[in-house]
């Protein structure tokens, strides 16, 4: 029996040696703040969780719950509550900074620890014989700024995580209004995180980044912050992700050009803000490794990007596949042009 997932096209393969190995399907879909469609491929109507895809547009909560103002956030705290941080010591003392500008700490978080993504930061853990904290959880940003709506609400921060708390109600309107629809309860899950993730169409989660990326079709308040929220993630880059990875390395080079953010299971979003266009993917499988494939693939042909932003686009278009003596064997590519 054909599924709708085995109707979305191949988009990636993965080679070993010469011969592919795999072969990961997927859709994507770059559009306008009016929902005009740029370019698309497969299912783009097929409702997908976005999870950290689209933290730039959960941390509008922080404006309409008026934590922005009441706390003054800086764009490095706005940052960090867009970021799936690689726990760095930059990534944990922000985040530790940006509690304590709320009045609270680490033991308010209620993300759970993980070890640091970054392997340096993990064997200098190690090392100083540490266990992780909730601190070095990727999302521990995300959770702040969360909290800073909770304080600005004037609600109790306990189990500010959970679907009905007052503050994931201001993030879910405020999805929303930007991706334009409604959020259905039987497409809500519980993200890595612990907090809700909804799923929504491809073409709504493009759609609404091209309004954060323009403010069309959004109140001016909401405007306004997208635009702050974007140029902090943008001139922060590091905060966002970390060292090395796709995220912060697309945003440097672009220079403020590209809002780019990858979430869990194979999704990307973003924005290409000169020209007005938001995209969003997932590859059906989750492959990380293919949806980054995909996104620079994408931002390849429609950004125009420069020789040297060509350049960072082109390590991750086509990456090698290493073993672990660190030998060549075979390499993620584009499973044709996308057209």
């Amino acid at each position: 029996m054909i599924t709708a997932l085995d109707a979305n096209p191949i988009l990636i393969e993965q080679t070993r040696g010469t011969y592919v190995e795999n072969r990961h399907r997927g859709a994507f879909v770059i559009a306008d703040a009016e929902g005009n469609i740029i370019a698309s491929a497969g299912d783009i109507a097929r409702p997908v969780f976005p999870r950290s895809a689209i933290k730039s547009i959960q941390a509008l909560a922080m404006v309409t719950s008026g934590a922005i103002e009441r706390f003054d956030l800086t764009d490095e705290e706005l940052a960090l509550a867009c970021a799936s941080h690689h726990g760095e010591d930059v990534h944990v003392l922000g985040v530790t900074s940006f509690l304590g500008h709320v009045g609270l700490s680490a033991t308010d978080l209620e993300c759970g620890a993980h070890q640091p993504t970054n392997a340096r930061a993990r064997e200098a853990l190690r090392r100083a014989g540490e266990e992780p904290t909730a601190l070095h959880n990727n999302c521990s940003g995300k959770h702040s700024g969360m909290l800073s709506v909770a304080r600005a609400l004037g609600v109790d921060t306990h189990d500010y995580a959970t679907r009905n708390h007052p503050v994931q109600v201001a993030v879910r309107r405020a999805i929303e209004r930007v991706v334009g629809g409604q959020l259905s309860e039987d497409r809500c899950g519980t993200d890595g995180c612990s907090m809700p993730t909804w799923a929504a169409p491809l073409s709504g989660f493009a759609q609404g980044f091209a309004r954060m990326a323009t403010g069309e079709g959004l109140p001016d308040d909401l405007a306004r912050a997208a635009h702050r929220i974007f140029d902090a993630a943008t001139s922060h880059p590091l905060l966002v992700a970390g060292t090395g990875h796709l995220d912060t390395l697309v945003m440097e080079a672009f220079g403020g050009r590209v809002m780019q953010k990858g979430g869990a299971e194979g999704v990307q979003c973003g924005a290409i803000r000169d020209k007005g266009w938001g995209y969003a993917l997932k590859i059906d499988d989750g492959n990380m490794l293919a949806s980054q494939t995909l996104v620079a693939n994408l931002l390849l042909q429609f950004a125009d990007p420069d020789e040297t932003q060509r350049a960072v686009l082109e390590k991750f278009a086509r990456q090698t596949i290493k073993n672990v003596r660190g030998l060549d064997v075979g390499e993620m590519r584009a499973a044709a042009p996308l057209a």
